[in-house]
């Protein structure tokens, strides 16, 4: 093997590390324009009426919750939510549920857990509005919740705000994220 000189080595160097640093900024710039892209869907609230992610329009920050009727966690905060929605309202934020389990892939709603759901949210109070999950929602931002109950905070111009939040917490501890979100 013949001998090369040390600039050829550091030249090499350079251009695999030019290389890398390119791929890290591709990376970052197409994460980053994930993280904003906006909510699209169209779906039925739970009194048949048409829903689109136009309905986060009408609120400074809507709170997103996924749970599911065999959760007992997503059920019992079920009541906490409903009184944030009730008391946040005036300051722009509202609740709106969606039951991940009531529809399969391709938004087909199966009866009987509709049927658990309804009586669910009338057991708990949960009286916002809560959304049958369409084929739109579960081939977007529904693919990526793995557990629930989860939450995301969406702003008015259908955007994610900050993370998916995992597990259920008390009216307290919602409060504690929800009052930033606001200011």
């Amino acid at each position: 093997m013949p001998f090369l000189p040390f600039a050829v080595y550091l030249n090499d160097m350079k251009k695999i590390t030019l290389f890398f640093i390119a791929l890290l900024e591709a990376a970052f710039i197409f994460s980053k324009d994930a993280a904003s892209s906006k909510l699209h869907f169209s779906s039925l609230d739970f009194s048949g009426k048409p829903v689109t992610e136009e309905v986060f329009s009408k609120n400074k920050v809507t709170m997103l919750n996924v749970w599911g009727t065999f959760c007992p966690p997503c059920i019992r905060e079920m009541p906490d939510l409903a009184a944030i929605d009730r008391e946040y309202a005036s300051k722009g934020l509202r609740v709106i549920g969606i039951p991940i389990d009531i529809a399969d892939r391709n938004g087909n709603v199966n009866p009987l857990l509709r049927s658990d759901a309804d009586k669910i949210i009338e057991r708990t109070g949960a009286s916002y509005m809560h959304i049958i999950p369409s084929d739109e929602m579960f081939s977007t931002f529904l693919r990526n919740v793995q557990a629930i109950p989860a939450t995301f905070f969406i702003d008015s111009q259908g955007n994610i705000i900050g993370k998916m939040y995992l597990g259920a917490r008390s009216k307290a501890d919602w409060q504690k994220i929800i009052d930033p979100l606001l200011k």
